[in-house]
């Protein structure tokens, strides 16, 4: 039976996945370095920026998920990302470990239309640069025969849970919820797309459990024909049954809000994902499983249930 190790649990992302391995029957490992029980999970706390621990936690699992989520802020990414990645690898190596490695579009940058698995890597962030670096160095590794692995990237996410980490949850729900308005970055005109948690989770699951499905690049299951952030905010409050008021963060506002903030000012060179068109496209993946995603309509009103509950 194939076990399974969560490499950075506790975020939204990682628990998502977790109950969907537990759902299957799965024998998972979580890790991170204070690892809260999941019941039907076995825990390990370390420190994946050390070899020695990053070989322990890998240990003796036949497949491992890359899940781990820093601390906002570049300077940290900086240190710790390479660190990461190299320990990783050469755990997988050692133990013959497969690896999926849970990912976003920073590397992308700035693109017109679509994204999608072929688009080069053109980043327009430093943490986009640091990004395509340590996806470039797996895929690298990949191509010389040396592991087995797959890159599994998502949109901005959004779903039940994501209180702390999704944008959508913390400016629109949360806010409209709370009876106050909501928040929208920088352009309320612009298309965005969002993954939903769930999604995300069970296509983990099903990239994990097909032969043919490693060693390339997947953009996790992405509900298309996405909205303006105006009409998200108009859903979101007719769902909670609340006022669609909002205001628009401007560029010029984060940036000052960042001489007090450290994760505001880490937002800034991210901006321009809310000033334009951001479209993600996962037909790759739908069309290789047969994936039907949640539609938007039906995740919002599955979040908004979790902000009505006291």
């Amino acid at each position: 039976m194939a076990s399974y190790t969560i490499l950075g649990s506790g975020g939204i992302i990682s628990n998502s996945l977790a109950a969907e391995l537990i759902r299957n029957n799965e024998m998972v490992k979580l890790v991170s370095r204070n690892p809260k029980q999941i019941p039907g999970a076995t825990i390990q706390a370390a420190d994946i920026t050390d070899l020695n621990q990053a070989i322990q936690a890998v240990e003796p699992s036949s497949l491992v998920f890359l899940c781990i989520g820093l601390k906002y802020d570049f300077s940290v990414w900086r240190e710790q990302w390479p660190k990461i990645m190299n320990n990783v690898i050469e755990a997988c190596k050692q133990k013959k470990s497969k690896l999926i490695f849970f990912d976003n579009v920073y590397m992308y940058g700035k693109v017109e239309g679509p994204m999608t698995e072929d688009c080069p890597y053109n980043p327009s962030s430093r943490k986009g640069d640091l990004r395509a670096r340590i996806a470039t160095q797996l895929m690298s590794e990949v191509r010389k025969g040396n592991i087995t692995a797959t890159i599994a990237r998502a949109a901005d996410f959004y779903g039940p849970g994501a209180d702390k980490t999704a944008v959508l949850n913390l400016l629109v729900f949360a806010n409209l919820a709370a009876h106050k308005k909501a928040q929208w970055m920088v352009n309320d005109s612009a298309i965005h797309s969002f993954t939903y948690t769930p999604d995300a989770a069970k296509a983990l699951y099903l990239l994990a459990k097909t032969e043919d499905s490693w060693n390339q690049v997947w953009h996790l299951p992405t509900t298309s024909n996405p909205f303006t952030g105006r009409e998200y905010i108009r859903m979101i409050a007719d769902t909670l049954c609340a006022k669609p008021d909002y205001r628009i963060l401007h560029k010029w506002m984060i940036r000052l809000a960042g001489l007090f903030n450290r994760t505001v000012a880490e937002l800034y060179e991210m901006a321009y994902q809310y000033e334009f068109d951001y479209l993600f496209d996962s037909s790759k993946f739908e069309k290789a499983f047969n994936y039907k995603t949640v539609p938007y309509a039906d995740g919002i009103k599955a979040v908004a249930e979790t902000y009505k509950k006291p």
